[in-house]
């Protein structure tokens, strides 16, 4: 980007130059990511909530629909449950009938849940509910164009912290 680009952006946003460096710094596109992300992760559990269900039976029950019967393990790990939590809440679906746990075909020890007949009634019905809630908040805050810029450096920022997780951290030498 020319330099004269970017002090037209800089004196487009009104900002003094210090402040315009600072409001490009990584710390400011954390907490800016941060905060958009809580934001929009409380308007979905309103969501979800509104429905009538929890977060993590939702979860659970959209997996089955989507994935199709899974172990319990497997459903824990795409819905980043914990094992002991994951175990309450495909109990407390299979209480009100809304999954069931059968044997797996070749593994005495696993067990696979499906969803019921009444399961998969109500997940379909409150997914799209879920779904259109969702687009009426990307629809009113982005154009198609936006969307998928917006998901393209999403990835692109979220595949870059996963490889610096990954690796070991620099040492840094602090000299007094």
């Amino acid at each position: 980007m020319s330099i004269l680009l970017k002090n037209k952006r800089r004196q487009q946003t009104g900002l003094t130059d210090r402040l315009y460096l600072k409001y490009l710094d990584g710390v400011h596109v954390f907490l800016v990511l941060w905060k958009a992300a809580r934001a929009v992760e409380a308007y979905a559990e309103k969501s979800i909530t509104e429905l009538g269900v929890c977060g993590s039976d939702f979860a659970v029950l959209e997996a089955l629909l989507h994935k199709g019967p899974l172990p319990v393990n497997e459903i824990g790990k795409k819905i980043l449950l914990t094992s002991g939590s994951i175990t309450v809440a495909v109990d407390r679906l299979e209480k009100r009938g809304l999954v069931e746990r059968r044997a797996h075909g070749t593994d005495r020890r696993a067990r696979i849940v499906h969803l019921t007949m009444k399961g998969r009634k109500l997940i379909t019905r409150i997914y799209a509910e879920h779904a259109a809630d969702m687009e009426k908040l990307a629809a009113a805050s982005l154009t198609k164009a936006e969307r998928k810029t917006l998901i393209s450096l999403l990835k692109k920022i979220g595949y870059k912290a996963a490889a610096f997780r990954a690796q070991p951290k620099e040492r840094r030498v602090i000299r007094k």
